[in-house]
């Protein structure tokens, strides 16, 4: 059923790649909530109708898609823009500032996508980020990683979902991960993100992500992620995220205000946060903060603790009309499942299996047989996602070792020609 709410009757433009997991989502919640919704992507080619139908251009020469949409909005104006993924937040910012469209700033949706400014801005309030250092390619590799206090986490400025991202224990290793995170960037358009390494002083402890939602500055927390299982490296592979969160209550109202502070930093008082922090002890460490919902299909995973889906919050914030975020009980979980080796993907057995088993909600596999599959540090994509929903954290996060314990996975080594 359609929200009774005038500004439902709106349009939306959703800055997206062609190809991105997070379509179907905001398709999904614009269709529940009655909103007309223009994709704007970078593929003229794709199977979902609404990219097909929508404004294609290129995203890394925007002054021609930009003069499409104005063009198309002086007949049909929009009444707000949402990025979908990292790679848009900028060009969203730039979309709707053209348009007069309520929007972060362009300097703040920088801020959020590139990690060493973020890095440098942060630290200049007094925030807590790793102690950092830049590496640039374009120089001599091996003075810049003597004197370094080794371990050492490499990572590209730009780049999400743990890709590229290496621990190096030593100045070999670490001339090693220039290697691979050089390789792994050198298709980027930008040349800053092109030749730029962050390196920063490696930190233990557990990871957390956190969802949120600003509206005219203030900030919402939808949800708060553990993630249980160590992430020590070399790579820093996204497995499970449960909610709610185990740790103590004053640990996550720290969290809760040191990523409203951040986005305070930053410029930021619109739209979707997402939030990647560490805590070591007391402490409270931020490794990311991005004006982005949760990537991939991991959204899923609040369906069962939220009263709504959270793109339907975004979306309605976007228009200017919040909606109250209304929590259910109980605990939910999602992993991503992880790819063990890098080859031809040949089958997944198991799938119909783990969907009967308790407190799994979904199992969606993303690739096909006969793909080839990578692994981080190069990887950017998952096999899939499995779900689950349950009365305790405990009990959601079982479920989902479980069902990967019944998940066989066959992967064929690639041939060398």
């Amino acid at each position: 059923m359609c929200l009774n709410l005038t500004q439902m009757q709106s349009r939306l433009l959703l800055i997206s790649p062609g190809q991105s997991y997070r379509l179907a989502p905001y398709l999904k919640a614009a269709e529940r909530l009655g909103v007309s919704l223009t994709i704007v992507s970078d593929s003229r080619y794709s199977l979902t109708r609404e990219v097909a139908d929508g404004i294609q251009g290129d995203f890394t020469e925007p002054s021609a898609l930009l003069d499409a949409i104005i063009a198309q909005a002086q007949t049909t104006p929009f009444s707000g823009v949402v990025a979908s993924d990292d790679s848009t937040v900028e060009l969203a910012a730039r979309i709707a500032t053209r348009l007069g469209l309520p929007t972060n700033s362009i300097a703040s949706a920088t801020l959020s996508h590139r990690k060493d400014l973020a890095r440098r801005q942060l630290q200049a309030a007094g925030l807590p980020v790793p102690e950092h250092w830049q590496l640039d390619l374009a120089r001599e590799i091996t003075p810049q990683l003597q004197g370094l206090p080794y371990p050492v986490v490499l990572k590209p400025v730009s780049l999400s979902a743990s890709r590229g991202v290496i621990r190096a224990n030593d100045p070999d290793e670490a001339a090693e991960a220039c290697r691979i995170i050089a390789r792994i960037i050198a298709p980027l358009s930008n040349p800053i993100e092109r030749q730029t390494l962050l390196i920063e002083r490696y930190l233990p402890g557990q990871e957390v992500a956190l969802e949120g939602l600003l509206q005219q500055g203030v900030f919402t927390p939808l949800a708060l992620f553990d993630k249980p299982d160590p992430l020590t490296g070399p790579y820093f592979e996204e497995t499970y995220y449960i909610t709610p969160s185990r740790l103590p209550d004053a640990i996550q109202q720290r969290i809760r205000q040191t990523v409203a502070d951040a986005c305070r930093v930053y410029g930021l008082h619109q739209g979707p946060v997402h939030a990647e922090l560490r805590i070591d002890g007391n402490q409270v460490w931020i490794l990311e903060i991005a004006s982005r919902t949760i990537g991939g299909e991991c959204s899923r995973s609040l369906d069962a603790v939220l009263a709504r889906p959270l793109e339907e919050y975004v979306l309605a914030a976007a228009m200017g009309n919040p909606l109250p975020v209304e929590r259910r009980s109980g605990a939910s979980g999602v992993l991503m499942i992880p790819i063990p080796r890098a080859g031809v993907l040949r089958r997944i057995n198991g799938v119909q299996e783990i969907r009967t088993l308790p407190h799994i909600t979904d199992i969606r596999i993303s690739m096909e047989s006969g793909q080839v599959v990578e692994t981080l540090p190069e990887a950017s994509s998952y096999l899939g996602f499995i779900y689950s929903a349950a009365d305790t954290p405990q009990a959601a996060e079982q479920a989902l070792r479980n069902a990967h314990c019944a998940l066989e996975i066959t992967i064929d080594p690639l041939l060398n020609n």
